[in-house]
This record gives C-alpha cells, sequence and structure tokens, in this order.
C-alpha cells in the first residue's frame, strides 16, 4: 500500500505541519497530492486548535512542481468540475486565513517556488535551489506569481528571474526578499517549528485578522493575476513551443526555440 501523499501533525502548541509526502518523485504534484494539500489547508481553516501551519517536503527537496508523468490517458471528470487539483487546491490556498509557513531545502521548481510567494513566512534551508521554468516549457506563470514575485522582490528582479528561468539558491532568495533566512539543512525545520510556536502563542481571532489586513491590500490583484494566469496557461499549452520544450524534455535534448522564429 503507497503512503498517503500528504502527512499532518498538530502538536500541543498548535501548530500543524503539512509535509508533501512523494520523496521518490521529489514531491511532485499529481491530483491526490494537489486534493490532499487542498483538504489538509481546509480542515486547517476550520479547526479552531490549529494557530499555524508549516508546509515542508519529505526528503530531500520542497517540491519539482508538476508531475508530467500525471498527465495523459483516460483521467475520469473530477466531481468538483476542476480540470485537474491544482485549481482545487489554489482555492484552498488563496482562501486559508491564518498564519502559513514554509521550510523549503532542495529542489523547488514551478509550484515548488510559487507556492512560497503565498506563503506568509519562508524559512529556506542552504541546499536549496528555485527556479521559476515556465518560459523555458513556452508557458507563463501561476499560482499568482506573476503578481505576487514583484510585490515582494519588485518588477525588474522578479522579471529578471522569469524571463530568465535561471537558479535561485539560498543566498539569492534571501538578499532578494524569497525568503526571510536560510538555515542549515539540518536545523531548518526545527528552527521553522519554533518560529511556528512563537507566532502560535497568540490567540487565533488576532493573528487571523492580522493577517486579513496584511491581505487586503493584495486581495484583488491576486484574483486578476489568476484569472489572466489562467487565460495564458491556456493559450500557451500544447503551442509549437510549448510541445517543444515538452518534446525536448522527453529526448533529452536542449530545446531549440529559433527554428520556430525562422518557421
Amino acid at each position: 500500500m503507497s503512503e498517503a501523499p500528504i502527512l499532518e501533525q498538530l502538536d500541543d502548541d498548535g501548530v500543524l505541519l503539512i509535509t508533501l509526502n512523494r520523496p521518490h518523485k521529489k514531491n511532485a504534484f499529481d491530483d491526490p497530492q494537489w486534493d490532499g494539500l487542498r483538504d489538509a489547508l481546509t480542515r486547517a481553516r476550520a479547526n479552531e486548535q490549529v494557530a499555524v501551519v508549516v508546509v515542508t517536503g519529505a526528503g530531500k527537496d520542497f517540491s519539482a512542481g508538476q508531475d508530467l508523468t500525471a498527465f495523459g490517458g483516460n483521467v475520469a471528470p473530477r466531481e468538483d468540475g476542476k480540470p485537474n487539483g491544482y485549481y482545487a487546491c489554489m482555492d484552498a490556498l488563496f482562501a486559508f486565513d491564518k498564519p502559513l509557513l514554509a521550510a523549503a531545502k532542495g529542489v523547488g521548481v514551478g509550484i515548488g517556488i510559487t507556492f512560497l510567494f503565498a506563503c506568509d513566512v519562508v524559512y529556506v534551508g542552504e541546499s536549496v535551489r528555485l527556479r521559476l521554468p515556465f518560459v523555458s516549457l513556452g508557458l507563463v506563470p501561476e499560482a499568482a506569481s506573476s503578481y505576487l514575485l514583484q510585490a515582494a522582490i519588485g518588477r525588474q528582479r522578479a522579471a529578471e528571474l522569469f524571463y530568465t528561468a535561471e537558479w535561485i539558491d539560498a543566498a539569492t532568495a534571501i538578499r532578494s526578499g524569497i525568503a526571510a533566512r536560510s538555515y542549515p539543512d539540518t536545523e531548518l525545520l526545527s528552527a521553522t517549528l519554533a518560529k511556528a510556536r512563537e507566532i502560535a502563542q497568540w490567540p487565533v481571532s488576532s493573528l487571523r485578522a492580522t493577517k486579513q489586513t496584511l491581505m487586503a491590500p493584495h486581495s484583488q490583484a491576486i484574483r486578476e493575476a489568476l484569472q489572466i494566469e489562467d487565460e495564458g496557461m491556456a493559450s500557451q499549452a500544447g503551442s509549437p513551443a510549448n510541445v517543444e520544450a515538452v518534446t525536448a524534455f522527453i529526448e533529452k535534448r536542449q530545446p531549440d526555440f529559433k527554428k520556430l522564429r525562422r518557421g
């Protein structure tokens, strides 16, 4: 029997640890993991015993993004009417109204980095390697990252990271403002949980109200970013550039986008 794609552990201080639990896939997301994270966040929002949530990844990595091997085949329609679990999870993520912390080490690609932008505080391990791969896949950003990243670090730096799809190490993540601080990998989770417990000592009602005040100036922009990103994904998915990127990935070669210009 396979292990659950999401693990949950609530301590006596009101800190819920959610662990992405597909280490054999570098915690890449398939629908069961999307739905598991959605359900965990929804339960945590409703549970008054939960004051703070910490999200981390099992094994050496945070998340390698969407599991591309999970696409294709005859997939039964979802009962919620969503195209896939990503959309349902985004609803729960941006509705979550308590402090949300992340402890990320190793690889964080695609949703493995854009998820971090939706967190209130991010701590990274020294091994962390983050990447926004969307232009290299012939796609556009996701998870409202097109707004959240530039709101956090400024338009020019955000544009550079999106346009180049370059790797981001721990020092760059701290310097740019993507993360609050870094720790040795062996200390990352314990340090993050300690900070979460420091936050969890305060009234949940006050924490909720404070998050509401912090998020209020951004809520409309997040909704608009999600909408235009979804439209961009729909227009770019299956485009010649996207097909070339995926084909190159399968064939283990560098994509040749210049040939598309010549065409």
